[in-house]
């Protein structure tokens, strides 16, 4: 099928122009973020870089901020302060209904599927924004409306291939094995062709070889998409065996970032895990 085309530290020096220098190397870049819920501080001056074509974990205890974060980069929150850039472009300066389209997907912790519609389907509705039509189109069933439809359902089909979904394509979602249905929500975050792609908790809910069949499939739609990939993930096996870098954060303050072998020995990240003070 075809494919979407698709340690770094935020860079703040300015162009002669007086704006903000774009690190081309960078697909994400979360700058001194902020978020209060009341007197809540869920998170307190988050920020950091993400390389084009990596896959980077996120991780930490319950608490410890990382769906807010998420959250803030998909636009369903929106920060106290500070920004977040994406392909040099702040998000925060957008509606939130343009990130998709903008090149992030996203997955849920919660499968936020149509539980009573096909497999198919479900992945045609991650397309839209991709096809052209509108609902006058639609309910005329103009020819717009039919070329957006028959282009869907292309996009669709190769992504149930590639998923192998095919023995399901018709079945409805709420008929489906946990597993199975991650894997339609994978598909449809990938049918809004990302350049970016956010999974929340994607190893919630999975059996061991899932878990595994989960890293293989993830490190394979990186290369295959050219994707970069962001993951919220309390699986350490599974975050240690495909991440390229890794972010921690506990209590909504990032504590350390670096490779796994940087992370699995660092005495903040033992800390904060242990329920301990750091060495």
């Amino acid at each position: 099928m075809q494919t979407p085309t698709v340690s770094s530290t935020t860079d703040d020096a300015m162009t002669a122009a007086g704006q903000p220098r774009v690190n081309a190397d960078l697909s994400l870049e979360v700058k001194n973020v902020v978020v209060r819920f009341g007197g809540v501080v869920a998170l307190d001056g988050v920020s950091f870089g993400i390389p084009r074509g990596k896959i980077i974990a996120l991780i930490g205890p319950n608490g410890a901020g990382k769906t807010t974060l998420f959250n803030c980069i998909s636009r369903l929150y929106t920060p106290s302060s500070g920004d977040v850039l994406y392909c040099g472009k702040s998000l925060l300066r957008m509606p939130a209904h343009h990130v998709a389209h903008a090149g992030i997907g996203r997955t849920f912790q919660n499968l936020a599927l149509f539980q009573g519609l096909s497999v198919t389907d479900n992945i045609k509705i991650g397309t839209h924004i991709r096809t052209r039509g509108n609902l006058l189109s639609d309910a005329l069933r103009m020819p717009l409306s039919r070329k957006a439809n028959a282009d869907a359902m292309v996009i669709a089909d190769q992504l149930i291939s590639y998923l192998d979904l095919e023995s399901v394509a018709s079945i409805k979602v709420n008929d489906l094995p946990f597993g199975t249905q991650k894997r339609v929500e994978l598909a449809r975050a990938l049918a809004t062709q990302p350049s970016l792609l956010l999974l929340d908790e994607p190893a919630c809910g999975l059996n061991h070889e899932e878990v595994i069949e989960l890293g293989q499939m993830i490190q394979r739609i990186r290369a295959d998409f050219r994707l970069t990939v962001l993951l919220v993930e309390h699986h350490m096996g599974l975050v240690m065996s495909i991440s390229d870098h890794i972010i921690a954060l506990n209590f909504g303050r990032q504590i350390a970032e670096g490779t796994p072998e940087e992370i699995q020995r660092h005495p903040d990240v033992i800390g904060a895990y242990l329920g301990g003070a750091s060495a």
